[in-house]
């Protein structure tokens, strides 16, 4: 089959690309501007790219048109596609069809730490040798790739609740048919698509709803937000874990000497090390471990696994040390993320903690998270705050409250004033879901000038 996708170069779509051509389709596909790092990795996979959405790209004749969420109505090669009459389909549909049916599907929900907690239960079920295939919005370094067809008949799959596209406008994750779903909390997000948290909440409701009896969900207890979807209903058993040592849960979660430590229902504990601080990333963790117990790995080996976890690129990737100054590179977009973030490396860090930020998503441009903003920077010794052109709104103005923050619109100015600031043992978080103008090896670089 000839398989053409429109919108290729997301991590999602480009995952679906990948895939596809593993199962022996022939691949061709389109983006605006097409870009690396996908488009690398797509043309290494002899996969075709068309720049640009113009209709003749589909005179190569597909057999199915697969769409991304990225096309809309009146896009050119959207309406020819239909005046044509061909044959069309979302990404997610096309995998629920041609890969997941037949499989055991773990799929990783949630506001936050999606990407981490799905490429640690995928790293722990390969660990187990059972050779599962997966799809994630990021790179697990165990990997090296964001998605794999696999041989086994586990597939591992971040279930994002953004909406399929523009002819189905449920949220993605309605179409994967979990066995075993973990949900790892739920808060207000993705301002562009839903109009306030229920809105969010029916989504998730629908999923639990098609979830089998048999199957497991697997929660972050405590979660305000997360009870309230349960209380909706849930036909399917449950475990739950938790950070907190004043919620009810089977697992109770630590982060203990730069490790993991797990408190059984039943007494017992047991700890291993971990690539990643911070007590969400143990979290992330124990959601992993519990959902890989689930599809058939134990937890004694699940442990051992979890020690050779590497992270996951974007999430607390260190970028460069210079000097004794690391630079790392987070993709935290949303306030109670940057939060975290910045308390993990708190924990860690022998100096200063410097935030730098990007207000980049589609939800902080409509300015639904710009009163929690300050306050998720508090644990930051200094921020400094990048501020676009056609941002809506005055970062200045919201964190005016901050004793110590720079605001600029242009990198280069915020680069400069980062590099005087920084001395030895200091950690510099960048934090954003975009490239921020290449902001990490501009810091890099003129670190090891100055120091040179």
């Amino acid at each position: 089959m000839h398989i053409h996708i429109l919108g290729i170069c997301g991590t999602f779509m480009g995952g679906i690309a990948a895939i596809a051509r593993a199962a022996g389709h022939t691949v061709t596909g389109s983006d605006k501007g097409v870009y690396p790092p996908m488009s690398d990795q797509l043309k290494a996979l002899g996969i075709e790219l068309v720049d640009g959405f113009e209709p003749g790209q589909l005179d190569c004749d597909p057999d199915l048109v697969v769409v991304g969420n990225v096309m809309s109505r009146g896009m050119p090669v959207v309406e020819e596609m239909l005046n044509r009459g061909m044959p069309y389909t979302s990404g997610p549909a096309w995998l629920a069809e041609h890969v997941l049916k037949d499989r055991h599907v773990v799929a990783v929900s949630g506001t936050h730490g999606k990407t981490t907690t799905a490429s640690m239960t995928a790293w722990l079920l390969e660990y187990a040798g059972l050779d599962p295939g997966f799809l994630i919005g990021g790179v697990p370094a165990n990997f090296g790739t964001t998605a794999r067809l696999g041989s086994g008949k586990h597939f591992v799959i971040e279930a994002d609740e953004y909406d399929t596209a523009f002819f189905d406008k449920r949220a993605k994750f309605l179409h994967y048919g979990p066995r075993t779903l973990v949900i790892n909390n739920l808060e207000f997000d993705h301002a562009d698509i839903y109009k306030d948290m229920d809105a969010i909440l029916w989504q998730f409701h629908q999923m639990l709803r098609i979830l089998p009896g048999n199957g497991r969900v697997i929660i972050n207890a405590g979660e305000k937000q997360i009870a309230r979807l349960l209380d909706m209903g849930c036909w399917t058993g449950r475990e739950s874990y938790s950070g907190r040592a004043d919620v009810a849960a089977d697992v109770h979660v630590s982060y203990v000497d730069g490790g993991l430590e797990l408190q059984l229902a039943n007494g017992d504990a047991t700890t291993c090390a971990l690539a990643l601080p911070g007590l969400h990333n143990c979290e992330n963790a124990a959601a992993a471990l519990l959902a890989a117990r689930h599809a058939g790995v134990p937890l004694h080996l699940g442990m051992q696994g979890m020690q050779e976890f590497r992270g996951v690129k974007r999430r607390l990737e260190l970028r460069g040390s210079i000097g004794d100054v690391r630079i790392y590179d987070d993709f935290a977009h949303h306030p109670t993320a940057i939060k975290r973030t910045l308390e993990a490396v708190r924990e860690t860090s022998r100096g200063s903690v410097f935030a730098v930020i990007e207000p980049r998503s589609n939800s902080m441009k409509l300015g639904a998270h710009r009163a929690e903003l300050a306050d998720s920077l508090q644990s930051a010794d200094r921020v400094w705050a990048f501020q676009p052109r056609d941002l809506p709104w005055s970062l200045r103005d919201e964190l005016a409250g901050l004793n110590e923050c720079v605001v600029a619109d242009d990198v280069d100015t915020l680069v400069a004033d980062i590099c005087v600031a920084v001395k030895p043992g200091d950690d510099v978080v960048v934090m954003s879901n975009g490239a921020f103008g290449g902001i990490h090896d501009k810091l890099c670089a003129l670190l090891a000038d100055r120091r040179g």
